[in-house]
């Protein structure tokens, strides 16, 4: 009998050893879990931080166009890289919606890391996860370096996109915050993801270049708030804040004046669109919390990073309590991650597994 037990408790340990826990997240048709490719693609991880890192130090601006790429895809039908599908036939890609056309970018290097997995191992690392973990190695690569955690793997890719979701569900820079709430509840996400996330992605796009994420998207390069701890943001993108907010002639007052002023010398009422601007003035190019204290100072560039501190009490909390503590902001801004990451994702037979990331296989 305890022969019996022994082998019972060794079998269990066994089990246990190989099972995906921690960041594993249960979808319809399978799992996501780390160790997905260690035994059908070992070096894929390798791969991916290689060449992510290489396109960094080569573009200190990347990091947040990567970060940004994984929010834009996962808002849409999940996280199933349909965003970086091309138009065909049969597929109008969302690279032409109002928050991705001539911002997202970035695809490049998907590409690039696509190519030599697919000489590694041919068709099997997807180019969903490909984008999952570029957005955590931009992070950790990011200046002196971000936050970093496990990335769940496992996703299949989509054999379709949708514009009109591109154009509907990405946060934009100039929504209203209960607007912007909704949008993330609507994918499983709370205040909690909303506020850490604006911290990375919206100088991430807000997840940086998130242009408009929170306009995550449009124009910024960088959405998720927490997300905006580094990356920039068009003229375009917030100009309003500038000359008229509220459509009377009068710009937003919320905005620290003399930060104002400093910014209509490079952002004139007509004119500049394109001009960039930091997302994080204090620390643009380094991944920390010094976004929030932008905010508790009325510096935050973007209506929707301001907002974060004025029209809410639970995110005006956090607003403080991410100013305070880095290793707090850190700690939820990847827990945050994870969770948008296991966005819809199509696992098991659903989908699958694209030879070249911006066409579906025929």
């Amino acid at each position: 009998m305890a022969q019996l037990i022994s082998v019972v408790l060794v079998l269990g340990l066994v089990f246990l050893a190989f099972s995906p826990i921690c960041f594993c997240g249960k979808t319809t048709g399978g799992y996501l879990y780390p160790q997905f490719y260690d035994r059908s693609c070992p070096k894929a991880r390798e791969i991916v931080h290689s060449i992510v890192a290489k396109a960094v130090a080569k573009e200190a601006r990347m990091a947040a166009s990567l970060l940004r790429l994984h929010f834009h895809d996962c808002f849409v039908k999940g996280c199933d890289a349909s965003v970086l599908l091309d138009s065909t036939g049969s597929i109008v890609s969302e690279k032409g919606s109002n928050p991705n056309r001539n911002s997202l970018r970035g695809f490049e290097v998907i590409d690039e890391i696509k190519s030599a997995l697919e000489k590694e191992c041919p068709q099997t690392v997807s180019c969903a996860d490909i984008m999952a973990l570029s957005a955590r190695d931009s992070t950790v690569l990011a200046s002196t370096g971000g936050p970093s955690w496990e990335v769940p793997l496992g996703r299949r890719d989509s054999r379709g996109a949708s514009l009109s979701g591109s154009n509907n569900n990405i946060p934009a820079p100039n929504n209203t915050f209960q607007t912007i709430l909704t949008k993330f509840k609507l994918k499983g996400l709370n205040v909690v993801d909303l506020v850490a996330l604006s911290g990375k992605l919206t100088r991430l796009s807000p997840f940086i270049e998130f242009p408009e994420t929170m306009n995550m998207v449009l124009s910024f390069e960088g959405f998720c708030s927490g997300s905006h701890t580094i990356g920039n943001a068009r003229c375009t993108s917030f100009r309003q804040r500038l000359y008229n907010q509220s459509g009377n002639g009068k710009p937003d007052y919320s905005l620290q004046q003399s930060f104002a002023a400093q910014l209509r010398t490079r952002c004139p009422r007509s004119g500049g669109d394109q001009n960039l601007f930091f997302l994080d003035f204090a620390s643009p190019k380094k991944f920390d919390n010094s976004y929030f204290k932008n905010i508790l100072a009325s510096k935050g560039l973007l209506s929707s990073d301001q907002v974060l501190l004025t029209k809410n009490e639970a995110s005006m909390e956090l607003v403080k309590k991410y100013a305070e503590s880095n290793e707090l902001f850190f700690e939820q801004f990847s827990k945050s991650m994870v969770k948008m990451g296991n966005i819809s994702p199509l696992t098991g037979s659903r989908g699958e597994i694209r030879k070249g990331c911006r066409k579906i296989n025929s």
